[in-house]
């Protein structure tokens, strides 16, 4: 019988530091994005998407499906410093889905000269070649 606590025991630990780790890395990517839109450099900032045709990006406009087309939709609509200002994220929530999959909502600020614009995002990502990526964002 103690060996079976203790089994069940260390299973739950490493249970807990898979998703503390998978959670500490999903927040260091989100942060990671927030300082490469704030260096301006939309390429990097795109390196959180995952880098494919079945990528979800819902806005005002509509429904943005795939990689490239919302790698364009974003340097469209932020072609320039003014545009992009300084870009804040605030985590409300980090919910693990499943093994491979977790759930982000969070406020997002532009602080910019040309008026300042935010909202609200909920993303969906997964592990996918071991590594985490958006696969759907959400933002209003």
């Amino acid at each position: 019988m103690r060996i079976f606590l203790l089994a069940c025991s260390l299973l739950m630990a490493s249970t807990i530091l898979a998703q503390s780790s998978d959670e500490t890395t999903i927040r260091n990517l989100l942060q990671q994005q927030q300082e490469d839109w704030n260096r301006g450099n939309i390429e990097a900032f795109m390196q959180g998407y995952w880098k494919s045709d079945s990528l979800m990006f819902i806005g005002s406009s509509g429904v943005t499906y795939g990689f490239k087309n919302t790698w364009e939709r974003y340097k469209k609509n932020y072609d320039s410093r003014d545009k992009m200002g300084e870009l804040k994220f605030d985590l409300l929530h980090v919910n693990r889905l499943a093994n491979d999959a977790f759930m982000v909502v969070g406020k997002w600020h532009l602080k910019r000269t040309v008026g300042d614009i935010g909202g609200i995002y909920t993303l969906i990502l997964r592990k996918i070649g071991g590594k985490w990526v958006i696969i759907s964002d959400h933002t209003s």
